[in-house]
């Protein structure tokens, strides 16, 4: 299975990045894991988009979710066309927020026109192709779900989305062979619900899961970004690796 990272900022993009949105292929299959500003274009440039056969969005925030609208342009306008929509997997309440977003300037069936959109139940498992796909429900200021993705051959993937401590994070991904979690904050927020947590606290997570590497992402280009990630792995007490767009993995 081999991971490329389309975009790692947080929800303001990096000087010629993108937000969140990574690119998931195993055995001829390619699954879009978010798609945030600026994705498409990354996406464009690393893959012909119609080459996608699914899309899972992880939450509803926009760094997560708004480049689906350029995306379901190109499928709907442009000159190609594809015999069946690409799946689009994403939490309850998706089709009442795009259809509110994207009724505010035209057609509000934009994106659930262009792709088969499905919202999930985080308590299944869904599949795409080769890949099983599980869910975990993590702390966030709205409904998030970590993601695990294990490959017919059997690498295992797990993202954590955007989240705040989570011990159940560290038991669902417990042994994984990559982490791929947030490095958001320099310090942890001073009140109020936790929504991220900072490179220490993602090396902290990825040592409770005794996962086998962690790579680091949702972080600006604005922060020292060695300085989190030798911060990350003074915690996680290993290697860690900073995600950086057009970085793949292999799993």
């Amino acid at each position: 299975m081999r991971l490329t990272v389309l975009g790692k900022s947080p929800s303001w993009q990096d000087a010629d990045g993108a937000c969140s949105g990574y690119l998931v292929e195993e055995d001829g299959a390619r699954l879009l894991l978010d798609c945030g500003n600026g994705v498409f274009a990354k996406l464009r440039a690393a893959i012909d988009y119609h080459a996608v056969d699914a899309v899972l969005v992880t939450h509803l925030h926009a760094d997560h979710f708004i480049d689906l609208v350029p995306f379901a342009y190109a499928l709907t306008y442009g000159p190609r066309r594809r015999d069946a929509p690409p799946v689009l997997h994403a939490p309850a309440g998706a089709l009442e927020c795009w259809r509110r977003v994207v009724g505010a300037w035209g057609n509000e069936d934009l994106i659930e026109a262009a792709f088969a959109v499905r919202e999930y139940d985080p308590a299944e498992t869904l599949h795409a192709g080769p890949l099983t796909i599980r869910f975990q429900p993590v702390p966030h200021f709205v409904p998030t779900n970590a993601v695990e993705i294990v490959a017919a051959a059997g690498g295992r993937l797990t993202f954590g989305a955007d989240h705040g401590p989570s011990p159940e994070l560290c038991a669902f991904a417990r042994g994984t062979d990559l982490l791929l979690l947030e490095a958001t904050l320099d310090a942890p927020e001073e009140s109020g619900v936790r929504g991220h947590i900072t490179a220490a606290e993602a090396g902290e997570h990825a040592a409770a899961a005794g996962a086998r590497r962690l790579v680091i992402t949702h972080i600006s280009d604005e922060r020292d970004l060695e300085a989190a990630r030798l911060e990350a792995e003074r915690t996680f007490g290993g290697p860690v690796e900073l995600a950086a767009a057009g970085t793949q993995y292999t799993v």
